[in-house]
């Protein structure tokens, strides 16, 4: 399985902010271990974000997101989303 880069993490972290519109947060503010729903994250995330989050990563990266509860543990930090997307390129 491919690392996901700190490149990939900050790939992700402007597609976030980009896809809802986050202007008032640094990506650099955004801690890639903090959970991105709820808890200290910089973000502050609610469900319907996570949706369009969900829809902006599979346009981005060709990958699908279609099992809920594979989709609720890839969704929950910038690290989990960046080895998500990093082992489906290393399928590809």
């Amino acid at each position: 399985m491919m690392e996901p880069t700190d490149d990939l993490k900050l790939e992700i972290k402007l597609l976030i902010m980009e896809t809802l519109n986050i202007t008032d947060v640094n990506p650099e503010e955004v801690d890639n271990a903090e959970p991105l729903f709820g808890g200290n994250n910089a973000l502050s995330l609610d469900s319907v974000d996570g949706i369009e989050i969900i829809m902006a990563l599979q346009r981005q990266y060709q990958v699908r997101l279609n099992d809920q509860n594979l989709a609720r543990h890839i969704m929950r930090s910038i690290d989990t989303i960046a080895e998500f997307i990093a082992s489906e390129k290393a399928k590809a």
